[in-house]
């Protein structure tokens, strides 16, 4: 049977085969690719290809001004280590959702309305995870989106204290019931993830054909079933489960 060994090695972009739509200046190698030596030949093993997402702005570059309803944001760092000093690993570290307002464009136009942006140079605001363009510039990660997609604006570091945007809703999560209707215990892994729960604060309102704010149907306190996938979900300091979805993902107030 023939033996495996994996040894240390770098090579260029220039020796590699090519692969169909990558092209060698695209691609960032890792030092993991390696030598792979099989019945005493050494055959070329290509590993660790890693595609570089973000956009960098060249240095000659000083300022980044969004256009119509977009804003800059410069993303919060991931964090390292867990509240008791414990290194995390890179896999363990949780994609940021959440930066500072860097930079803001003049709005956008409804009708013969200017709608100005929401939020301020400086707010520090919660994003759908998915949104917008990633970019480096001045060394800093930050990204351009859409103002809506913006979630709302968080000043601390506690969920139950986002401010939702626009036609956004902040909900403490009902608990998990512990027992099925005959008493018998759940486990961890059997209970069901709850569509319940308690408004905690609501955005100012979407904005109507003619660019004017309509106050939204729903208010804080109100206890309310919303669809199972919607919305993005925040871990309070209490431990307790919280999820900002649009109002439109509410789907019944229960009294």
């Amino acid at each position: 049977m023939a033996a495996a060994q994996l040894t240390g090695s770098l090579i260029s972009a220039k020796n590699l085969p090519s692969f169909n739509g990558l092209r060698p200046s695209a691609v960032k190698f890792s030092p993991s690719i390696a030598h792979m030596i099989v019945g005493g030949r050494a055959n070329r093993s290509y590993t660790g290809l890693v595609v570089r997402a973000a956009t960098v702005v060249a240095p000659k570059y000083t300022s980044i001004k969004p256009l119509g309803d977009r804003v800059l944001v410069k993303i919060k760092e991931a964090e390292e280590k867990t509240d008791g000093g414990i290194l995390l690993p890179t896999t363990a570290q949780s994609k940021p959702q959440g930066g500072e307002v860097v930079a803001i464009g003049e709005g956008k136009s409804i009708g013969n309305t200017k709608v100005e942006s929401s939020v301020k140079t400086g707010a520090q605001v919660v994003y759908s995870k998915y949104a917008g363009t990633e970019l480096e510039f001045n060394g800093s990660k930050h990204l351009i989106l859409k103002e809506d997609d913006i979630v709302g604006i968080l000043e601390t570091d506690d969920a139950k204290d986002l401010q939702p945007l626009n036609d956004r809703v902040l909900i403490k999560v009902a608990a998990a019931e512990e027992k099925t209707a005959g008493g018998l215990l759940l486990t961890e892994a059997s209970k069901e993830k709850p569509s319940i729960g308690t408004v905690i604060a609501v955005g100012p309102g979407h904005l109507d054909e003619e660019g004017n704010k309509k106050p939204l149907s729903i208010a804080a306190g109100n206890n309310v079933m919303y669809s199972k996938y919607a919305g993005n979900e925040f871990k309070g300091k209490d431990g307790s489960d919280y999820i900002a979805l649009r109002a439109s993902d509410v789907i019944a107030i229960l009294s």
